[in-house]
């Protein structure tokens, strides 16, 4: 599978919430980290997703907000890792930062130049990723 999206974080499903319209799936990534993601109930059944599972949370790298430090601030995101900045690439109007997570895992997240310069995210420096969940597309083989 190719796809555009820069974060593909692979794992095991291991909750299924079922709603009317939606479900909430949770996705063990490793090392106690979890994904949610909602979905449809229609996607649900479409691709069998169920506890045990093996699937992939597909993110956009312009769905993370990135803040910096080790304490998130409390959201409605459901979806939040905390990490070290391991690169920053700077463009002429945005900075592409790859945080690593553990695990041997990364998180790449495309913020404006201005916002990674007022923000203080530089290498070697503490921050963390929110995502809300129904910015997380789920795949399976």
């Amino acid at each position: 599978m190719k796809t555009t999206a820069r974060n593909a974080l692979s794992g095991t499903i291991d909750a299924v919430t079922d709603g009317a319209v939606n479900a909430e799936v949770s996705l063990d990534i490793g090392e106690g980290r979890k994904v949610i993601a909602i979905v449809t109930a229609d996607s649900v059944a479409d691709l069998g997703l169920a506890p045990g599972r093996p699937a992939t949370a597909l993110i956009k790298s312009s769905f993370l907000i990135l803040v910096p430090g080790d304490q998130a601030p409390r959201s409605s995101a459901r979806n939040g890792f905390q990490g070290e900045i391991v690169r920053r690439e700077d463009g002429a109007v945005n900075s592409e930062i790859v945080l690593a997570i553990g695990a041997g895992k990364t998180l790449t997240a495309i913020v404006t130049l201005e916002s990674a310069r007022s923000l203080g995210l530089n290498e070697g420096t503490r921050a963390s990723a929110l995502i809300k969940a129904s910015h997380v597309i789920l795949a399976v083989d």
